[in-house]
């Protein structure tokens, strides 16, 4: 049985390029909430795109250590299927969030140094899924989406009792190479897939999904 790489794209914010997505191949799609970042999305446009999304494609929602009323509102305008918690959530405020609003959580952990590995074995008692994705530089302001890679020699062979995700830096040029690498079944993009900050664009889209169908086993 043939098993496909599972693909998300983050950061939509035009019907267009939802499409696309969802046409290509894209297995989740994710909306950010963030104000800071260039992908944010406002609440009704989110509740719209939301909507179109069919059966089958999982709609994410990228928050950054929003708290309980944040979520309660967020929850009940945008038809949802999955939280992404991209902030510093410790594994408490993770179970806290899961029990409370009853939808599957991934969290983020950014990664730089082997001394950053630890931490995805705390997540995983308590996430849904981990996202795998490069630490942010210090004094950055996003918390994901910049863009960087790190060295994904960290993660080779390295498996998780629940199922995670790579992130960071990943593009339709290097995605090959980075699933060939870690072992990757599920991969996330987001600046690799825009013309310019917060813009993305159909065709890389289409590009990076094709470039994900050769490691289907």
């Amino acid at each position: 049985m043939s098993r496909d790489i599972h693909v998300k794209i983050c950061g939509l914010s035009t019907a267009e390029t939802l499409a696309s997505a969802v046409a290509f191949g894209a297995r989740y799609v994710g909306f950010v909430f963030f104000a800071k970042s260039p992908r944010n999305v406002a609440l009704p446009l989110a509740a719209t795109l939301a909507a179109s999304v069919p059966e089958g494609v999982c709609k994410v929602a990228l928050t950054v250590n929003a708290d309980d009323v944040t979520l309660d509102h967020l929850i009940d305008t945008v038809p949802l299927d999955m939280l992404q918690l991209h902030g510093a959530e410790d594994p408490d405020r993770v179970a806290q969030i899961r029990t409370r609003f009853g939808l599957p959580v991934m969290k983020a952990v950014g990664v730089a140094h082997e001394s950053d590995l630890p931490a995805l074995l705390d997540y995983q008692q308590v996430a849904d899924q981990i996202l795998v994705d490069a630490k942010p530089p210090r004094h950055a302001e996003l918390p994901g989406g910049n863009g960087l890679a790190f060295d994904w020699r960290l993660i080779a062979g390295r498996r998780w009792p629940v199922p995670w995700m790579l992130a960071g830096g990943l593009t339709p040029n290097n995605v090959g190479e980075a699933i060939a690498m870690t072992g990757a079944r599920q991969v996330d993009v987001s600046s690799g897939v825009e013309s310019a900050p917060g813009v993305k664009d159909s065709s890389q889209i289409r590009t990076f999904l094709a470039a994900t169908s050769a490691y289907a086993i």
